[in-house]
């Protein structure tokens, strides 16, 4: 028998935790940048 694997496209739990992760990165570059007036490129030091 053949097991089926999980879909790693679409609308599923797997995309969603990794949409909810990459989310929470966005919002924490946003904040930073806010708080200290330079951008995410400046704070590593790549500008």
């Amino acid at each position: 028998m053949m097991q089926q694997q999980e879909a790693k496209f679409g609308l599923t739990k797997f995309a969603e935790v990794w949409n909810g992760r990459l989310a929470m990165l966005g919002f924490l570059a946003f904040a930073t940048e806010l708080l200290t007036g330079h951008g995410i490129l400046h704070q590593v030091g790549l500008m």
